[in-house]
């Protein structure tokens, strides 16, 4: 079963390859019209040039928004990270909890 491993892990990379090619708006592909990244996906596939020169170089990468991490430690208008127990949203919404928790019991 292992030495299936390497001929399924280039099929997996040429298959997400292929679909992220055909799945990619015509506005963010670089280098090469859609149509020939598509053909050299399917072409030499089978040898990972296609796809891995696709990945790289064949769509535009954009960064997460907010640098990738988690919404709520960040504030809204800027880009700078804010600790949980500053965040002035995230204080509010545990007393309101508290609130509801005291209401409750």
């Amino acid at each position: 079963m292992l030495r299936y491993l390497p001929f399924l892990l280039v099929l997996a990379l040429w298959i997400y390859a292929f679909v992220d090619c055909l799945n990619t708006p015509e506005e963010e592909v670089r280098h090469l019209p859609k149509v020939v990244w598509v053909i050299i996906v399917l072409l030499f596939g089978e040898v990972l040039v296609g796809p891995v020169a696709w990945l790289l170089t064949g769509k535009v990468r954009r960064s997460p928004a907010n640098g990738g991490a988690a919404a709520a430690g960040w504030r809204r208008g800027d880009a700078r990270w804010v600790a949980p127990d500053d965040n002035p949203e995230f204080l509010r919404s545990l007393d309101q909890d508290d609130r509801d928790d005291r209401g409750k019991g």
